[in-house]
C-alpha cells in the first residue's frame, strides 16, 4: 500500500538491480494490470506486475583466453584462485587482461550477470580465493550474505612489527582527504569497517596473522593494518618505502626487496551456496613468494637467536 511501482518489483523481481526495473518499466515490458506506467506510480495493493523481457547483456567487455585457476564450478557458480598481479575487474587503464575477461571467455553466459559476475574484489596484488555468481539467483544470494555478513572470508597477512597479541579494528573509512587514489580511516563520512586479526607466527621484526573480514571494504585489510602501527610488508601505498630491519642478512635484503606486493592471501572462503543451501568451505595454500618469504624470515629468526612461534 502506498509504495511506488519501482519499488514492488523490486520486491518482486530481487534478482534484477532497480535500475534494470525501472527501464523495463518505462519501455513497457514490464507493465502494471496490463499498461505501460512509470517507476514513481503509486501501488494501492491488487494490482498484478507482469514482466516480458529478454536479458539484455550487462557487460560490453571482451572475452580473452586467458588462464584460470578454478577451485570450484557448477551452474550456479565459480570459486577462482586468483594469482598475484591480475586485476579482477576491467576499469580505467585496465580494459583488457583482467580476470572478468577470462571468465567471458570461459563463461561466456557470465554476459548477462552483473559486473559479469564478481560480487566481491581482491586488489591487483593480493592473491587468493573469491567467488563469481554464474546465474541472477546465485548474485542475488551471494550479494545478500555479503550484506548480512554471513560469507566468511579469511586472510594470510605478513605485517612490519611485532603486535603483542591478536586485536580488533573497527574504524570507518573513507576516502584519503588529500590523495584521492587512497583510502583512510576518517572521521567523518567514512563506511563502518572490522577487521579482527590474530598472531600466526613471530619473526624478529616482522609478524604473520590471520585476519577476517567482518565488512569489505575498499583496501580494508591495508589500511586497518597501517592505521593500526603495523603496515603490510610490501605495500608502498599504505606502508611506504622500504624500511630494510637493523642488522638484516644480505639474504633477508635480497628477499625484501625482491618481494614487489603487499603480503596478503585470502586463504579461506566459506558461504552458504545459492542452490543448494549446502554450506560451502574452501582453502588456498599460501603462494610461492610468500612460502618463500616466510622461509627468509624464519632463518633470519634463528640466525638471530630467535625462535618463530606458532598460534598463541
Amino acid at each position: 500500500m502506498g509504495a511506488r511501482l519501482d519499488q514492488a518489483a523490486a520486491q518482486l523481481f530481487p534478482e534484477f538491480s532497480r535500475a534494470r526495473l525501472q527501464s523495463w518499466i518505462r519501455s513497457g515490458e514490464l507493465r502494471l494490470d496490463g499498461t505501460k506506467g512509470r517507476p514513481r506510480d503509486a501501488i494501492r495493493g491488487g494490482e498484478v506486475l507482469s514482466l516480458n523481457a529478454e536479458l539484455e547483456s550487462e557487460v560490453s567487455w571482451t572475452a580473452e583466453a586467458l588462464p584460470l585457476e578454478i577451485v570450484y564450478e557448477d551452474e550456479e557458480l565459480l570459486v577462482i584462485d586468483k594469482p598475484a598481479g591480475l586485476v579482477v575487474h576491467p576499469g580505467a587503464g585496465n580494459h583488457n587482461g583482467t580476470l572478468v575477461n577470462a571468465l567471458l571467455n570461459h563463461r561466456p553466459d557470465l554476459e548477462a550477470i552483473p559486473r559479469g559476475g564478481i560480487v566481491h574484489r581482491l586488489d591487483k596484488e593480493t592473491s587468493g580465493l573469491l567467488v563469481v555468481a554464474a546465474t541472477l539467483n546465485a548474485h542475488r544470494s551471494l550479494v545478500a550474505q555479503l550484506q548480512k555478513k554471513d560469507v566468511q572470508r579469511e586472510y594470510f597477512a605478513i605485517v612490519r612489527g611485532v603486535p603483542s597479541g591478536g586485536g580488533r579494528v573497527e574504524a570507518a573509512i573513507g576516502r584519503h582527504p588529500r590523495q584521492r587514489t587512497k583510502m583512510a580511516v576518517v572521521a567523518a563520512g567514512g563506511k563502518p569497517a572490522v577487521t579482527h586479526y590474530r598472531i600466526a607466527r613471530r619473526f624478529a621484526q616482522y609478524t604473520a596473522l590471520d585476519v577476517q573480514l567482518e565488512t569489505g571494504r575498499t583496501h580494508q585489510i591495508r589500511v586497518h593494518m597501517a592505521h593500526r602501527g603495523y603496515p603490510l610488508l610490501g605495500d608502498p601505498v599504505y606502508g611506504g618505502r622500504l624500511q630494510l630491519p637493523r642488522g638484516a642478512s644480505e639474504r633477508l635484503a635480497a628477499a625484501l626487496r625482491g618481494f614487489r606486493r603487499q603480503a596478503l592471501h585470502a586463504q579461506r572462503l566459506s558461504f552458504v551456496h545459492p542452490g543448494s543451501g549446502d554450506h560451502c568451505s574452501f582453502e588456498s595454500p599460501l603462494s610461492d613468494d610468500l612460502e618463500a618469504l616466510l622461509q627468509v624470515l624464519a632463518e633470519e629468526n634463528s640466525v638471530q637467536g630467535g625462535q618463530a612461534s606458532g598460534l598463541s
